[in-house]
């Protein structure tokens, strides 16, 4: 029986999972549309990829960043003026031998550790939690802003040719992240299939633009020249020489190993990959390292070739026209190839753009994958180690999602000011990956005595150890370099996202220590003797009779009702028609000279429980189920907050018995025998 005197408060239980029910059945058509058909778990082998998916999939944001990442060293080196670009070659020479270490050290790392925990795993099982934890959450700021920086770079090109996407670029930022989630959220294959077109177009569109500039020049004997190519540019800050030339080449060595971002997602996407995984997975990184290394050189050296400028401020460029706007670097290099060919400078644009909203889909398969090792290993909530409908880790995508739309709000999609948060985590993860790898490979040689296995060991631990040399470099320069411009923001998420983890771990631990101790116990426990029964009466109706005659059939040791008395003239009236009735169960009043209902039954059912410890009492509650939310205000607001007391108290069950109302029916028609997980299962279509 529902008691409804007091002042309506919130929803109970029951009538979330009736709202729920309609949610579910109101909402199916559209995850329908949106997801797809659900897959059972036995279907999980048809989200594997192939070679020729997993590329654009995990490769996307490491390719991506070619776009950027030669354009980010030459604005660097326009601080010095001109003759400072002599030596962005040499720059961008280090870059990739930094890159091509890196490639031939994760290949390592898959080998000798398939199940997907990449460097959180290489890390934890070889330098232990506290280093593993570090990796782990420097990769999830990491691929948080991987999903920002990329978002907000796309809005910016694409808002250089429409003025109106630049003028909303956030509204425009949030929704292409909220439309990524989506796709991701129907599974990695499809998602990978839908990518996979225009990275390869970009990659292709790259190509052909390189190629042909490169043969124009040196097989032609034309002349390209890039339309800044006749602008002088002088120094923002006067001559830089020594060691202030010095920190300026090291800053721009910081800013082009921005092109290694997106590396370390092949390592932590093994399980997505089809058999053989590692070996697919190694393969898939040397086609990642040899694209990205050539398409990385190859734009350098044709910006060199056609004269290119960039510059941080436009007022060093001398001879540029009043209100100059000053194009991308892969925008004037098209523009100087297809000179005669408008067709091609918008396909490279477009491509361009795309790639850099499609980057983020590494994050998007690296994040939820290690949020799920996280959460297995009890640092992370145990939701994000749950599969979705299509067996994607649908809780880690819109975790992700809703970080980086965070990250784009708080910082207006500004590409400028995000990206000097960048970088910072994953090479963390880089060195202390390298270290561990080096500790795996020197461990094992310990105990290791086949000399073709060793040798193959002992040429694995020089390739990690000189990962961990390059890795270790970068890290202290990227710190120097970056740690004022903005770095310091990332090391604090990063620092807090690690002591969180470390209280959700300790607070698991808590519960299992918990329940270990009370399993211990167990034997010496004292078992319930008895069942005290109480049915909650308000009125002597059929909900009353209902939970009556459950309790009843449950065969209690005692079976008694009780009401509160808050109204006298209200519990008179009861009392006689109790006395008429042909109840056989005894009814209690409990005084309430402050008209309170919880506090008296609690009274009572403590001083129950207190007089003979070894009995149990259940408390039977009648509730109304309705059909409209606003039936829920008026319903059951004094059953759910003693429900919720009664909860906290030892040896004391509380039973829900139901009456349905008529308003309940439509309901049942709106989602027929539904039951939580229907929508889920794909019983509600």
């Amino acid at each position: 029986m529902p008691f409804n005197r007091a002042h309506p408060e919130r929803y109970s239980q029951s009538a979330v999972g009736l709202v729920l029910a309609l949610v579910s059945k109101l909402s199916t058509a559209a995850r329908r549309l949106v997801l797809g058909r659900p897959f059972r778990s036995d279907k999980l082998a048809h989200t594997l990829l192939p070679k020729r998916i997993a590329l654009p999939v995990f490769a996307s944001d490491a390719l991506s960043s070619v776009a950027y990442a030669p354009e980010e060293i030459f604005l660097v080196l326009s601080v010095a003026g001109l003759t400072s670009y002599s030596v962005a070659p040499w720059v961008g020479l280090a870059v990739a031998a930094v890159m091509m270490v890196v490639i031939a050290s994760y290949r390592q790392n898959v080998h000798a550790y398939p199940s997907g925990g990449g460097d959180y795993e290489v890390v934890t099982t070889n330098l232990g939690h506290t280093a593993g934890l570090t990796v782990a959450s420097a990769l999830l700021v990491d691929y948080v802003l991987t999903v920002a920086v990329s978002m907000a770079s796309a809005m910016s090109n694409i808002g250089s040719a429409v003025p109106f996407i630049a003028q909303h670029k956030v509204l425009f930022a949030v929704v292409a992240i909220l439309v990524l989630a989506s796709l991701n959220l129907r599974g990695i294959r499809e998602s990978g299939t839908a990518f996979a077109i225009p990275t390869y177009a970009f990659m292709i569109g790259m190509y052909l633009m390189l190629g042909w500039g490169f043969f124009q020049i040196f097989v032609l004997g034309h002349e390209l020249r890039a339309e800044s190519a006749g602008f002088e540019m002088h120094s923002e800050h006067g001559d830089v020489l020594g060691l202030a030339m010095v920190f300026l080449v090291a800053r721009a060595f910081s800013s082009g190993c921005a092109a290694l971002t997106g590396v370390e997602a092949i390592s932590n996407g093994v399980p997505a990959f089809q058999k053989p995984k590692s070996r697919n997975a190694a393969t898939t990184l040397l086609l990642l390292g040899g694209i990205a290394t050539t398409l990385f050189l190859g734009i350098i050296m044709l910006a060199k070739e056609t004269g290119a400028k960039m510059a941080e401020n436009t007022d060093q460029l001398v001879g540029a026209p009043p209100g100059y706007h000053q194009k991308t670097l892969v925008a004037q290099l098209a523009d100087a190839v297809f000179h005669d060919f408008p067709i091609g400078l918008y396909a490279i644009a477009g491509v361009t753009a795309l790639i850099l909203v499609l980057a983020a889909n590494t994050a998007f398969n690296g994040f939820p994958v290690l949020g799920s090792i996280l959460a297995q290993d009890r640092y992370l909530p145990r939701q994000l180690h749950t599969r979705g409908d299509r067996l994607a880790f649908s809780n880690g995508i819109l975790f992700l999602a809703f970080a980086a739309i965070a990250f784009v709000v708080a910082f207006r999609a500004e590409v400028t000011a995000l990206i000097q948060l960048y970088i910072v985590g994953v090479f963390v993860s880089f060195t202390l990956s390298q270290i561990g790898m080096v500790r795996h490979w020197t461990r094992l040689l310990r105990i290791e005595t086949d000399p073709a296995v060793r040798r193959h060991m002992m040429r694995s631990r020089v390739i990690n150890s000189v990962g961990c040399v390059c890795t270790g470099t970068v890290l202290v320069i990227v710190i120097l370099t970056k740690f004022l411009a903005g770095a310091w923001i990332a090391i604090l998420a990063m620092s807090s996202l690690f002591v969180i983890m470390k209280l959700i771990h300790k607070h698991y631990a808590t519960v299992s220590r918990e329940l270990e101790e009370q399993e211990e116990s167990a034997g010496d426990m004292v078992l319930p003797s008895r069942n005290h029964a109480v049915v909650l009466v308000s009125k002597l109706h059929l909900p009353t009779r209902r939970a009556l005659a459950y309790a009843r059939a449950t065969r209690p040791d005692v079976l008694e009702a009780i009401t509160v008395s808050v109204d006298d003239a209200e519990t008179r009236q009861l009392v006689h028609e109790w006395e008429e009735s042909d109840v056989s169960v005894p009814l209690k009043v409990i005084a309430s000279p402050y008209r309170e209902i919880t506090r008296p039954v609690l009274d009572y059912v403590k001083r129950v429980t207190k007089e003979s410890p070894r009995t149990v009492v259940t408390v039977f509650i009648p509730e109304y189920v309705v059909g409209h939310w606003w039936e829920q205000v008026l319903h059951n607001q004094s059953a759910l907050r003693l429900k919720g007391r009664l909860l906290f108290e030892p040896n004391v069950m509380v039973t829900s018995v139901p009456w349905q109302l008529n308003s309940s029916e439509r309901l049942k028609k709106l989602a027929p025998q539904s039951a939580p997980g229907d929508a889920r299962r794909g019983f509600l279509d």
